[in-house]
């Protein structure tokens, strides 16, 4: 296998870190969300401070500390775009050095302080975005609403679940402006085991995801902006599972996608995930707490248990609608093998599977290295579908 360009493997041998700083610099084509010199200018500090996990954390959210200074001097002046625009990479600064705190206080605190700053600039920057809540099972999921500019009357509606490490802040950016630059509103949402839900709602994941699935539905289609006969449901990453398993049980939407295929067994990758960490542990792009956090487990082996129940074997043929699968050929978090057992047994006769390769431009996980390039061909697949 090929190694990564060193702007992919910021920190040689360490993939965990590696990883963590391509996903923040995988958001600098997006609305102005991370400065690349500022992640250098992080990245530098910490080089040397490899050895110190806390480190991490403090050169991060001190940059974070430091832009929301100037957002707030901006907002008190009255210039809320400029503002909008120190929020928000105050955000994911924030957001990127929460990533390997232990679950805890601290953790909820980072978690919460992150968020209402991505909030506070996506609101001043997009005046067509709203802050909404979704009814789920007698309370609600958070979500954010992108209404496409200039749509005459309902328009195509995209309702977009999160990965394991992601948030519907950065997916509204990611994914939501090129929608609406087609004419269609996103609904980015964060579901049980993602976001907000996660950090401050104690909402963690489950394999029945078409109960959220299906509350995104319900509430996109009672919009008067949304056509509902043209609303497409998608995932990415660990939300490729979600995805899936949306599309096989709730069928009034249009089409699925699957913006990277999950694991075909997420509790075989999950037991070596924690075979890596206790005996190459810079061979991993998750920390050793994460997926147990996320699935609200006291342990990794409990974690591992509840993570049977994550199965597309007999869930992937009842896929009945056309469905999308995007993977990189080379993606060394999710094998591509993966992608390839997902589309064979997945029982619609309208399925897709595109497999990125070097040529394309993109060879890492979801395409964090050159998002766009998926981005577009997953807007053009869509669009084939109305």
């Amino acid at each position: 296998m090929p190694a990564y360009p060193t702007w992919i493997e910021q920190f040689p041998g360490n993939l965990l870190w590696s990883n963590a700083c391509l996903m923040t610099k995988a958001m600098a084509p997006y609305g102005g969300s991370v400065a690349l010199a500022e992640i250098d200018e992080v990245c530098q500090r910490l080089m040397t401070q490899q050895s110190d996990m806390d480190a991490w954390r403090r050169e991060w959210c001190a940059l974070g500390a430091r832009l929301e200074k100037v957002a707030d001097a901006a907002a008190a002046q009255g210039h809320q775009h400029t503002a909008g625009n120190y929020y928000l990479r105050a955000g994911m600064y924030w957001f990127t050095g929460e990533r390997f705190i232990p679950p805890g206080p601290l953790k909820q605190e980072v978690g919460k302080k992150a968020l209402e700053l991505h909030q506070a600039g996506l609101l001043r920057r997009y005046p067509n975005m709203e802050q909404v809540e979704v009814p789920f099972e007698g309370g609600s999921l958070p979500a954010l609403f992108l209404k496409a500019p200039h749509a005459k009357g309902p328009a195509p509606t995209i309702v977009v679940f999160d990965g394991m490490d992601n948030c519907k802040e950065m997916s509204v950016l990611f994914n939501g402006l090129e929608f609406a630059a087609r004419g269609w509103n996103t609904l980015a949402i964060d579901g049980p085991g993602q976001g907000e839900c996660l950090r401050l709602r104690d909402l963690y994941a489950r394999h029945d995801y078409e109960v959220a699935g299906t509350a995104a539905y319900d509430y996109v289609a009672q919009r008067p902006e949304v056509d509902p006969s043209r609303v497409v449901v998608m995932g990415y990453s660990f939300g490729g599972y979600y995805a899936a398993r949306v599309a096989a049980f709730e069928h009034r939407y249009r089409a699925g996608v699957a913006f990277a295929a999950l694991h075909w067994d997420l509790a075989a990758w999950q037991r070596e995930i924690k075979r890596r960490h206790e005996q190459e542990p810079a061979n991993t792009a998750q920390s050793n707490f994460h997926f147990r956090w996320v699935m609200g487990c006291a342990t990794a082996d409990e974690a591992i248990a509840k993570a049977e129940k994550f199965s597309l074997v007999e869930v992937a043929p009842k896929i009945c609608m056309p469905f999308l699968i995007v993977h990189s050929d080379v993606d060394r978090t999710v094998p591509v093998a993966s992608a390839h057992k997902l589309y064979d047994a997945i029982g619609s006769n309208k399925k897709h599977l595109k497999i990125f390769t070097a040529d394309d431009g993109t060879c890492y996980h979801v395409q964090a290295d050159n998002r766009q390039v998926a981005v577009d061909y997953i807007a053009d697949w869509i669009g084939d579908q109305w």
